[in-house]
């Protein structure tokens, strides 16, 4: 499926006349790969930058860091123009006003907990004991004074991300980049690390910039999600909205629903190969189709059922997800269908088994394209 055109221009003022905190158009040339992203925000806004690989993500928070330079566009804070090739205005990482948290954390192995915190403050000017004073409060925010004289490599995973995040902020950035700050965390310590980042970016009174693949990172952390796709922002807007109404096939994969796009008459949608799908909304003209995997129903034989979206599929193949088997199913509608095990192992489904799929109409979401 293509994308849904986005409407996305220059940034608007913010709703009380006053210009956002973060005003960008951020422009890169790359070879073949071009990046035009439009970004704003107010202070005390959270921002998560989501695609698939390759989509640009990397390459606009490199560029908002001052590690790569705009071909086109412009990039202010406060106000204050960073960078911006038409006026040949641009101020390197070093001169900016912003922190970075990066995936792998950085810290400095040689310096311990306290003198890593510290270290901004000294490169911009504070001797060795004014950066300590002004680096202990932050360790201290973040739980871990008791560790101040450690270093990295005697701090587990999540102290060190605390200790990034602290070293991060001591510099008290305008803006705040988070490069998947969590990847390198297991399963148990980024759902505690999850959970005080949080606290701590709700503290925050500037501009954070969180760059993740995982969603849940995002729903949870962000108060808006950008999502690029091919170096454009195929949609933005608050977590509930784009996990209700996702525009494109990797949104949908990512909040974990089928979408189909056709053309809606009524509660009926035709999708271009010419299938049709029932829904309970009433919609004319172009329109998407979404509904949860847990919405669809197998069946070895055709079945006697009220449902009015009713096709037969190709078993292609399953997954564990979650607690539940996720049925990947090829045919005139592909899908994806989640079941119990024990409804997997009554089916007996393996790649290459023949089954009718069915899908209530009052299951379904239809909304305009």
């Amino acid at each position: 499926m293509k994308p849904a055109e986005n409407p996305a221009e220059n940034a608007p003022d913010a709703p009380d006349g006053r210009s956002p905190a973060l005003d960008a158009r951020l422009t890169v040339a790359r070879g073949a790969f071009t990046l035009d992203v439009p970004l704003t925000a107010d202070p005390g806004e959270v921002l998560a930058l989501l695609g698939p690989n390759g989509a640009g993500k990397s390459t606009a928070l490199r560029a908002l860091a001052g590690l790569l330079p705009l071909t086109a566009g412009h990039l202010r804070l406060d106000g204050a123009p960073l960078d911006s090739p038409a006026d040949g205005v641009f101020r390197p990482a070093e001169q900016r006003p912003i922190g970075v948290v990066f995936q792998d954390y950085l810290l400095f192995p040689h310096l311990s907990a306290l003198d890593n915190v510290a270290f901004g403050p000294r490169s911009r000017g504070l001797r060795r004991a004014a950066a300590r004073a002004e680096a202990l409060p932050w360790l201290e925010r973040m739980g871990l004074a008791e560790h101040a004289g450690r270093r990295p490599a005697k701090l587990s995973g999540g102290q060190q991300q605390r200790v990034a995040l602290a070293r991060a902020l001591a510099v008290r950035p305008r803006l705040l980049l988070l490069d998947e700050p969590l990847a390198a965390l297991d399963a148990r310590t980024r759902l505690d690390v999850r959970a005080e980042l949080r606290r701590h970016l709700a503290e925050f009174e500037a501009v954070a910039v969180l760059v993740t693949h995982d969603p849940l990172d995002a729903m949870v952390l962000a108060d808006r999600l950008v999502v690029i796709e091919g170096g454009r922002v195929v949609q933005s807007g608050r977590p509930a909205e784009v996990a209700r109404h996702p525009r494109t096939d990797y949104i949908a994969r990512l909040v974990g629903l089928n979408l189909y796009q056709g053309t809606a008459d009524g509660r009926r949608v035709t999708l271009p190969e010419g299938q049709v799908l029932a829904t309970d909304e009433d919609l004319t003209g172009p329109a998407f189709v979404a509904f949860p995997p847990d919405a669809v129903t197998l069946h070895r034989h055709r079945p006697e059922t009220s449902a009015r979206n009713l096709f037969p599929c190709t078993v292609a193949g399953l997954d564990l997800h979650g607690d539940r088997f996720r049925v990947d199913l090829t045919g005139p509608l592909p899908l994806a269908a989640d079941l119990t095990p024990t409804a997997a192992a009554d089916l007996d489904l393996t790649p290459g088994t023949r089954v009718w799929a069915a899908v209530k109409a009052t299951q379904t979401h239809a909304y305009p394209a």
